[in-house]
């Protein structure tokens, strides 16, 4: 019993939050110091983003371009994650917008008045970008990236071996990237403390909100968006979540969406998939189709500037939205990285103050919907993009999953 919950990675982060919240009421002096912790954890994320975005964004580029059999498909594979991409990012957005997550509870230092909100309300929407995609150091990696991954997707020799080293670079990033998430309870522990510390036991409270609000905007992408995409393909939306009820059910246990990809990899091509156009959209997928995780970057965005009870125009929500189509490039299927990806985002933008995401780090590991969403949004992408394709038997489909 002992070795189950030591191994129960939410367990850590609920007792953190009841520490933390009990030192807030206990002792709020001392509590409101505890938010060096918090900070220190997003400085460490920080200092590792521009890796993290390099490597990934690189080797993702580069496998895609070194695919000669699918090399017509990669148009439409991006085409289809892009179309994906703005309807998560959107959905989130307006859900975040129509439940009005602004509380009064919490209230986070005032910008400074040359801030680049301030200058955005004066600017058009080009010229924001214009100076995001100047200034921003996190782009600049990224676009150096896209641009390495298109140079090592040509296959000569060197090629290959400087993306053998990108991949050890991968798994050499992912090694540190768990060494810091054991830190989030800590982390967890300091936001929480100086929340309740500074504010008192109702600013929790928005904290549940959103992670109800959360559950429902990945429940109606889920019914209203995949269920019409596999209404196209020509089923039903239930049957394939039936047949993939194992691998969504590690996901739930695990909270790790790698870990059911060789399941759904063996069940997409039982389905009568092409095999090669299944492994080249669901690895690819698991970086550039991350659906969960779109909603929850907007809706996480729509939350921290209630919170920080900052005013959002039409110039800077196009801004958010161009700027969380670039972000999410570099996002991963791996546990934590949504965080990552939101803290990357928030630093291009500065909208709200980048300490409010330590707010966020308390219900972290309640995002089990997140994963589930990116698992079978990659499920029904590889259905669809197969059947665009036409590379899907349809008599293998059909008896798999009956519409009856």
């Amino acid at each position: 019993m002992p070795t189950r919950y030591a191994k129960n990675a939410t367990l850590p982060i609920l007792i953190a939050i009841a520490l933390g919240m009990t030192l807030g009421l206990v002792s709020p002096s001392l509590a409101i110091e505890m938010k060096v912790l918090s900070d220190g954890f997003i400085k460490c994320v920080g200092l590792l983003m521009p890796f993290l975005l390099f490597v990934l964004v690189s080797t993702g580029v580069a496998g895609i371009k070194r695919e000669p059999q699918h090399r017509r498909v990669v148009r439409r594979i991006i085409v289809y994650f892009q179309l994906m991409s703005c309807a998560a990012l959107m959905l989130g957005m307006a859900t975040g917008w129509v439940f009005n997550l602004e509380t009064s509870a919490v209230s986070a230092p005032p910008l400074p008045p040359e801030s680049f909100l301030h200058e955005l309300s004066l600017l058009s929407a080009s010229s924001t970008l214009y100076r995001v995609f100047t200034q921003s150091l996190v782009l600049q990696v990224m676009f150096a990236a896209v641009l390495c991954g298109l140079l090592l997707g040509r296959g000569s020799s060197l090629g290959n071996r400087c993306l053998g080293w990108l991949e050890a670079g991968v798994q050499g990033v992912f090694f540190v990237l768990r060494i810091i998430l054991t830190f989030a309870p800590v982390a967890a522990f300091g936001a929480m403390a100086f929340v309740v510390g500074k504010y008192g036991v109702s600013s929790v409270l928005p904290l549940l909100k959103f992670v109800l609000v959360i559950y429902l905007v990945s429940a109606l992408f889920v019914v209203v968006v995949l269920a019409f995409i596999t209404r196209l393909v020509g089923i039903k939306l239930t049957r394939l979540m039936g047949y993939l009820k194992e691998e969504l059910l590690l996901v739930t246990f695990t909270g790790s969406s790698v870990a059911a990809l060789p399941g759904c990899v063996d069940k997409l091509e039982a389905l009568g998939c092409d095999r090669q156009l299944v492994r080249l959209v669901l690895t690819t997928g698991y970086t550039f189709n991350l659906a969960g995780t779109n909603l929850y970057l907007t809706t996480a965005i729509m939350f921290l500037a209630h919170m920080a009870g900052v005013e959002i125009a039409l110039p800077e929500l196009l801004a958010v939205l161009v700027i969380c189509l670039v972000t999410s490039l570099g996002s991963t299927s791996v546990a934590g990285s949504a965080l990552f990806t939101l803290i990357a985002t928030l630093n291009i933008l500065q909208l709200v103050p980048l300490e409010g995401v330590g707010l966020l780090l308390g219900v972290e590991r309640l995002m089990k919907c997140r994963s589930l969403t990116n698992v079978l949004g990659n499920c029904v992408a590889c259905l669809a993009i197969c059947g665009w394709q036409k590379s899907i038997d349809r008599e293998v489909l059909k008896q798999a999953l009956p519409t009856q």
